[in-house]
């Protein structure tokens, strides 16, 4: 199998036992990490050239609605209430199978494109299997690592129509899937439930979700933020009857009070915040302090590529910026003065988007980490380009300053997906036309104005 040896770079592996390299050699056998040391020597290994260079593992995104790839910027200016109006009622509505398509597809390649090699995909419009086969498709097609979070449509009911949050996730659909494309759990692509939880349905139908999700063995995540809960005691009635457990994840969370949270962590619940897409649409702040203080840890997300972009440094950036600031108020206000120094890292932002996002997916043991033995999913940054350079503290660089212009290669499984600063497909031309093309019928279909795709 193919040997490729980083040489000479600066390592930050996020293994505490591994640790950092100021400078040091990372070599890959096959799909998976062999080593990683101050000098390796490997004669049969292809070698790339790490000087002036920074080596982190694989970002993890791990909330997205990849389908809204085409719909890029169309809810920059609407808040929570206007996205479900005008997305989930209406642009949602006339997507068919290849728009799910071409949307996933491209929305992958950009996340690889951004440094990302693990991608939660929260697939919540598949009204047919077609659908959703389509969107598995895209993912494959891409070359990403992926859970597939299978969702479900929220449209507005029509009469005599029973309305989503009344209707259990279709198990049906849960083992057509797990017969056939994830019969195996080996490969890049898992299967995940994007549920509805209490907050968007009735008790009755998130307890069947639950108990569907732990039966099939699968994480069910879940939103808890937004507009009005539908079941407002329902987390407290989940916990009574001894449904909460390690293989729930909650998207978002303000809703939830200091002893739901303190219970969920204990349980093992995990969260995904999404803080840009939080502030921006009316969720309120992310909670990532309130998780902070009770011990727990985010992973987080991009969400929603139609109001934000998908670069998860700047995903990174916004949750420690914006928790500082909170940090920072709250001392002031109580003490009188600033905190004697920061009140987060920049490396513990960075575990936000590596190794917490692969706990958060149940995968901490195969990626999250430049460990050996795990899959080399591996992203390299030039640390000498100018809006980096120089370099005095690495893991504070790629948090406070790198950009998708500086991710110089990206391997998932040891093979390169991005070399050199540039995706390696051939069809992209193509598939950008396609989605403007896609994005553009949606938008017309429901007299909404477009220029998209008028200079691709």
């Amino acid at each position: 199998m193919a040997r490729t040896l980083v040489r000479g770079a600066a390592i930050i592996s996020m293994d505490p036992v591994v640790g950092d390299l100021a400078c040091g050699d990372l070599l890959i056998d096959g799909e998976t990490i062999a080593a990683v040391a101050p000098r390796i020597e490997a004669a049969d290994a292809q070698v790339i050239d790490g000087s002036g260079r920074i080596v982190i593992p694989g970002l993890v995104n791990a909330h997205m609605h990849t389908w809204q790839t085409g719909l890029r910027g169309m809810a920059a200016n609407w808040t929570i209430l206007e996205y479900f109006r005008h997305v989930h009622a209406g642009l949602a509505t006339r997507f068919r199978p290849d728009d799910i398509h071409i949307a996933t597809l491209v929305g992958a390649l950009n996340q690889i494109n951004c440094g990302t090699t693990t991608l939660a995909d929260w697939c919540h419009n598949n009204p047919t299997p077609d659908h959703t086969d389509r969107a598995i498709e895209g993912l494959a097609e891409s070359g990403i690592r992926a859970t597939f979070f299978h969702g479900s449509p929220k449209p507005d009911p029509k009469p005599g129509q029973r309305p989503f949050w009344e209707t259990p996730h279709p198990r049906s659909e849960v083992e057509r899937l797990l017969k056939g494309r994830f019969a195996s759990r080996e490969g890049l692509l898992n299967l995940g439930l994007a549920i509805l939880g209490p907050h968007y349905s009735t008790y009755d139908v998130a307890v069947d979700d639950f108990r569907l999700a732990r039966e099939c063995g699968l994480i069910a995540s879940m939103h808890c933020a937004g507009a009005e809960a539908r079941t407002p005691d329902g987390w407290d009635r989940l916990r009574a009857d001894g449904l909460l457990g390690d293989n729930n994840n909650i998207v978002h969370g303000q809703t939830l009070s200091a002893e739901q949270l303190r219970f969920m962590l204990g349980q093992g619940v995990t969260f995904s915040l999404t803080p840009e897409t939080e502030m921006t649409q009316g969720h309120g702040f992310a909670i990532t302090g309130r998780l902070r203080q009770l011990g727990g840890q985010p992973s987080l997300g991009v969400d929603l590529e139609s109001g934000i972009s998908g670069d998860m440094f700047t995903v990174a950036r916004t949750a420690l910026s914006t928790q500082r600031a909170m940090d920072n108020d709250e001392a002031r206000r109580t003490t009188g003065k600033l905190p004697d120094t920061a009140s987060i890292t920049c490396r513990e932002a960075l575990a936000w988007v590596t190794i917490e996002g692969a706990r958060m997916l149940k995968l901490d043991h195969r990626i999250g980490s430049l460990t050996p033995g795990k899959l080399a999913d591996v992203v390299v940054i030039r640390a000498d380009d100018l809006n980096m350079w120089p370099v005095h503290d690495p893991v504070a660089s790629v948090i406070s300053q790198a950009s998708i212009a500086n991710v110089e290669h990206v391997l998932i499984g040891g093979e390169f997906r991005k070399r050199d600063g540039r995706l390696l497909r051939d069809d992209l031309p193509r598939r950008k036309q396609a989605l403007a093309e896609s994005g553009r019928r949606i938008l017309s279909e429901l007299g909404l104005p477009s220029i998209v795709g008028a200079h691709a």
